[in-house]
């Protein structure tokens, strides 16, 4: 939701002509980015494939744009209601809308200096005069010593804002504005993603359990086989111990799984803000997403528009830079118009009509002459700030494409991991039934059999944690990429357009507020 002016007619002209007088300090410019900013060296091709849930090739393209509700690529029905309740029900979300209408009200409450204040004042006086003193009081006295009197006044003041310092503390406010903006959207992008990796990870232990679930099985069917065979002599008791021993190693490593388990799913709650008892989400599985295969790829120049962070760093810099504006004009001499009018009755129903009117209009102008340096120090504190803000701008415009290329480099990767993972697991599962047969006729002993087992139940947990990283790769570039924000009606900010102002921040104009998406 956008913040830019909205004027109507010619009411604003004077301000407009008062916003354009000088202004001392930096006018604030977004950052160049640098021509070396790129992602990777050359265009990434498509992934390779495998034949298994999730293995599908992607493919990416500068042509595609991100949606606003980016999860619904994985298509999944529960997933994306899930989703919606809990960006409705978050707290985080929430606290970040609130933040940023605390935000507003300041950059509207710093707009306000720009108009006079006028302050009214109306008292009622009931007095006796003394009786016995002598003189004309005595006489106005005895014919009534009691008298009352009305007074109603009219106090003006008004800075004028010579140096523009008023006007760069406003900026600074509708800068501030920016960065709550985006910190609202910040939080919304790292609830969705954080839940996305939950549900991934979750159905990845939910893989893994079933994974471990058949070996048992085997290990089961295998320890049978070796009691028979000890019944009859064909073994000694040791082979069984051994292979009891395995078995219950292999049982062992389920109960840290179903803990994980049990964390995930109570995670996933949490981050929606419900309680673990509350039913609220399906339990999820990797066969119920469905890996997105035409992938988006900003250009270079869109990140910075789009990064919450890299926003968010953007206008901190501008915040900064406008500070530096108003350590200069407090440098500066301060001008100030105070005016009173007002009138004075003893009668109530006079004082709107006649009376003892009375105005006064005082000018003054003041200059800090000695302050021990306090205000010197400030300014340099101010440019001091500014370039920590440049650096921080700059670090996280790096660490954003950082994460670009990351997720870039882990699709093509982990794309070959999962090939490789499934043509192991599918060679291990055949290398396990050749074992099994050859065993049973003797012509091998137990320890190769059991070897055979260990690689099998590795590999088939390998394939697992591959698939769901692929899952997990697409969740991290669409992250780096911002998060599609954009493209959401009710986002906070807006990407392209007209850019926040100070006039944003004035009152009367654009009273416009952020309605939260939370419904507390």
């Amino acid at each position: 939701m956008s913040l830019a002016p909205a004027l109507r007619g010619r009411s604003g002209l004077p301000l407009l002509f008062l916003l354009s007088a000088c202004m001392v300090g930096p006018d604030f410019k977004r950052p160049e980015l640098s021509p070396e900013a790129r992602y990777v060296r050359n265009d990434p091709g498509a992934t390779v494939s495998a034949d298994i849930q999730g293995g599908a090739s992607q493919n990416f393209s500068t042509q595609r744009d991100l949606p606003g509700e980016w999860w619904e690529l994985f298509e999944s029905e529960a997933l994306n209601t899930y989703v919606s309740l809990a960006v409705a029900n978050s707290p985080t979300i929430a606290q970040a809308e609130a933040n940023l209408r605390q935000a507003q009200e300041n950059a509207y409450a710093a707009g306000a200096a720009l108009y006079p204040t006028v302050t009214g004042n109306a008292s009622r006086n009931r007095q006796k005069f003394p009786i016995g003193g002598g003189g004309a009081s005595e006489i106005v006295a005895n014919l009534n010593p009691f008298f009352t009197t009305y007074s109603l006044s009219l106090a003006i003041s008004y800075t004028l804002d010579v140096w523009g310092g008023t006007r760069r503390n406003i900026e600074a406010q509708v800068a501030n504005i920016q960065y709550t903006q985006f910190q609202v959207e910040a939080a919304h992008l790292m609830l969705t993603s954080n839940l996305l990796n939950a549900v991934i990870l979750e159905a990845s232990l939910r893989g893994q359990i079933r994974a471990t679930e058949e070996i048992i099985k085997v290990q089961q069917k295998q320890l049978s086989i070796l009691r028979a065979q000890f019944r009859l002599g064909g073994v000694d008791e040791s082979q069984v111990l051994q292979q009891l021993a395995t078995l219950e190693q292999t049982k062992a490593t389920l109960p840290p799984l179903q803990q994980q388990l049990v964390v995930q799913k109570n995670q996933i709650k949490t981050l929606g803000g419900f309680y673990p008892t509350q039913n609220i989400v399906k339990e999820f599985d990797l066969a119920d997403l469905k890996l997105p295969r035409k992938l988006p790829l900003s250009l270079p120049s869109e990140l910075v528009a789009q990064r919450p962070d890299v926003r968010s760093a953007e206008a901190q810099l501008w915040e900064a830079s406008a500070n530096i504006g108003v350590a200069l004009a407090n440098q500066l001499p301060s001008f100030q118009i105070t005016g009173n009018v007002g009138n004075e009755s003893d009668v109530f129903n006079r004082l709107f009509f006649s009376g003892t009117g009375a105005w006064q209009i005082n000018t003054s102008i003041a200059q800090t002459i000695f302050d021990a340096g306090a205000l010197n120090s400030q300014r340099k504190a101010a440019v001091a700030a500014f370039e920590a803000s440049a650096a921080n701008y700059r670090e996280t415009v790096v660490t954003a494409f950082g994460d670009t290329a990351n997720a870039i480099s882990a699709l093509e990767n982990d794309a070959r991991a999962l090939k490789a993972s499934l043509a192991a697991e599918r060679s291990a599962k055949k290398s396990l039934r050749l074992t099994q047969q050859q065993y049973n006729v003797g012509a091998i002993d137990l320890t190769t059999l059991l070897l055979a087992v260990q690689t099998y139940q590795q590999a088939k947990i390998n394939l697992v944690q591959a698939q769901a990283a692929r899952f997990t790769d697409t969740v991290a570039l669409f992250i780096a990429l911002g998060g599609g924000w954009w493209n959401r009606p009710n986002a906070a900010p807006i990407r392209d357009g007209r850019p926040l102002t100070i006039i944003s921040a004035v009152p009367p104009f654009n009273r416009k507020q952020i309605q939260p998406v939370n419904q507390p």
